[in-house]
């Protein structure tokens, strides 16, 4: 998986993860809030990069 991303994924990964983190030490309520509403975000790219790559013809690529 982090094949795929890169450096620059890699270096987000981690600065995501610190981010929620140094939240999570303030409040562990809203770390979690953030944590899912950003896996939201995620699933939700996911589903509309699948969506057009099918428009496209290229279904198993994702």
């Amino acid at each position: 998986m982090f094949g795929k991303l890169g450096r620059t994924g890699f270096a987000g990964v981690l600065l995501l993860l610190g981010g929620i983190a140094l939240i999570a030490l303030e409040s562990y309520v809203v770390a979690g809030g953030m944590a899912l509403v950003l896996a939201g975000l995620l699933l939700v790219a996911r589903g509309l990069l699948g969506t057009m790559m099918k428009a496209f013809g290229m279904d198993g690529m994702l």
